[in-house]
């Protein structure tokens, strides 16, 4: 009796039809949903396809609206680039007097490692000098004729702070110093560019952001115009009791492959522009010695555009949508 009892405690337990039927609907439900977004998505990509010529114009000019800004901030990232690292403008520059002899010029650099507001002092000699000069001006041929060597000593001096005022005191003290012939510091040229590249940003922010509301209101009226062609079918859907998410879900994947392909569109354009541009950039690079190097989207931000245009497809299509269900008028 025992071992009977033991046999019928390790046998699984049979669900009962109740459970068998709840887990039953699930699955279908599960499965006539997918099937049903699944349809939503192929019949809106046919019917973009069934007139390529109106969509192709729509996708032009979305795509249009997404590249300008889009290469409006390659060209603005480039700039920042090109403007040079905060350790360089906070760098000052001090020119020595020619007639400085080396022991001079090291005592001088270790008195001003010697003070607070100074993190780093580097020692250029006349002769680091002419070399760079001779392999950064390209007259290496017409330095050679001279005799004795014109360049004075450089003490590149980096700052603790990020001031400009900072960098200007210091400037100041140090035009008074009789060792010193001449101070420079790249700090006011950085602040007046990052000044201009600020007010660039935020006018391609504005143009970006109008770009976009135009884009939603172009995707929103080929959404209308979809709906008007379908107020028939959608009018029957609601006299049958279709839900309004039923009703809008095709409306959103046209929405979808709007943004996605608009969105690939655009990348595709923007990667013929950096073509097209390739060689006079690549002599301008050159001319400065490669010094710095322009870029183009990272994968990151590709990803993003295509991310960011795709919600814009579905986040039109999605308000005129609602907006015709919440009227009860599809046409």
């Amino acid at each position: 009796m025992n071992r009977r009892n033991a046999r019928n405690r390790l046998k699984p337990a049979t669900p009962a039809p109740a459970a068998r039927s709840v887990g039953t609907r699930a699955r279908w439900n599960l499965r006539a949903w997918r099937e049903q977004h699944r349809h939503s998505c192929v019949s809106s990509l046919r019917r973009l396809a069934a007139r390529p010529l109106a969509s192709a114009l729509t996708l032009a000019v979305l795509a249009l609206a997404l590249t300008l800004p889009l290469l409006f901030w390659l060209a603005l990232d480039n700039a920042r680039a090109l403007g040079g690292s905060i350790d360089e403008a906070r760098a000052v520059s001090v020119f020595l007097k020619p007639d400085l002899d080396a022991a001079a010029v090291q005592a001088f650099a270790a008195t001003l490692r010697a003070r607070g507001e100074i993190e780093a002092v580097e020692v250029k000699t006349p002769e680091q000098g002419l070399e760079e000069f001779r392999e950064r001006s390209g007259f290496a041929d017409a330095l050679k004729v001279l005799h004795d060597n014109p360049l004075p000593a450089v003490l590149v001096l980096k700052l603790r702070s990020a001031q400009t005022g900072a960098a200007a005191d210091l400037a100041a003290q140090l035009e008074h110093d009789p060792a010193v012939d001449l101070v420079q510091h790249d700090a006011q040229w950085r602040q007046r560019l990052d000044a201009i590249l600020a007010a660039v940003s935020r006018g391609a922010l504005v143009l970006a952001l109008l770009l976009a509301l135009a884009a939603l209101l172009v995707i929103g009226n080929t959404v209308r115009l979809d709906i008007q062609g379908r107020r028939e079918e959608i009018a029957v859907l609601q006299l049958l009791g279709a839900s309004d998410g039923f009703v809008r879900r095709p409306f959103l994947y046209s929405g979808f492959w709007y943004g996605v392909l608009a969105g690939a569109l655009s990348l595709g354009v923007i990667a013929a522009v950096e073509w097209a541009l390739a060689a006079p950039l690549a002599q301008l690079a050159t001319s400065y010695d490669h010094r710095f190097g322009l870029h183009g989207l990272s994968l990151a931000g590709t990803l993003l555009v295509l991310g960011g245009s795709t919600l814009l497809g579905w986040l039109g299509a999605w308000l005129t949508a609602s907006r015709h269900i919440a009227l009860g008028q599809p046409g």
